[in-house]
């Protein structure tokens, strides 16, 4: 099958680059939430990756795969530490998972359950930009990526308003493993394109953005506790 990659203009993105950073490219981790052979989430994962290469972004794909359930094993597990470096490493992440009895998997919440909000002093979420889709077996639904978006809030994070969902996967790839041309691809191709833009935007300001008044506050009051214990 030949590439159907868009045809996109580079300076699109280019007029996006804010003169802090340079041109680094956008650092974009996809997690996928299935270990099957042929896995309809990887495989969307792949071809939203495919798209992030060709818009300029540096990507990574964490395979799930012989991680531990959460807390089944100490963090130090290879596995856990593999994941949450890679967390640290990005800007953006694209989440992916497939509908199982009206939800995302197991195979996918447990790796966000691996993630703390807190790493030491750093949120290893918190001001990074999100993208959600989901695969489905049968008619579209739209029940994964509304959970996602849940997930994304409470782990601090931009989730941007594009989305896709993936209905009947089974059809929408060929044998091997591309996604073939179709509204759904487009609408893959519109949720990437975005992503990009916004994790672009919001580079170098997430610190600002997220800077909490109650977070100030509890920090002078510790910092305040630690003075007063220093002068008795």
């Amino acid at each position: 099958m030949s590439d159907h990659l868009p045809n996109l203009d580079p300076s699109l993105f280019e007029s996006l680059q804010p003169s802090t950073s340079g041109r680094a490219k956008p650092r974009i981790l996809l997690l996928y939430g299935s270990t099957r052979q042929r896995s309809f989430s990887r495989l969307l994962v792949e071809e939203a990756a495919r798209l992030l290469e060709h818009f300029g972004a540096e990507v990574r794909i964490f395979n799930p795969s012989g991680l531990p359930l959460p807390d089944d094993v100490p963090v130090e597990h290879p596995k856990v530490q593999e994941l949450r470096d890679l967390v640290l490493w990005s800007e953006g992440q694209v989440w992916c998972s497939p509908e199982r009895h009206g939800a995302m998997s197991a195979v996918f919440k447990a790796q966000i359950d691996w993630i703390p909000l807190e790493l030491g002093a750093v949120r290893p979420t918190q001001g990074k930009t999100l993208a959600v889709m989901q695969v489905c077996g049968g008619s579209q639904s739209f029940n994964v990526v509304n959970q996602l978006r849940v997930l994304g809030r409470w782990m601090r994070m931009f989730t941007i308003p594009n989305q896709s969902s993936v209905p009947k996967a089974y059809m929408e790839f060929d044998e091997a493993g591309r996604m073939k041309p179709s509204p759904f691809y487009d609408r893959v191709v519109d949720v990437m394109e975005e992503l990009v833009k916004f994790t672009l935007l919001l580079r170098d300001h997430q610190d600002v953005l997220v800077d909490r008044y109650s977070e100030r506050k509890e920090t002078a009051e510790q910092l305040m506790e630690r003075v007063n214990q220093r002068s008795i």
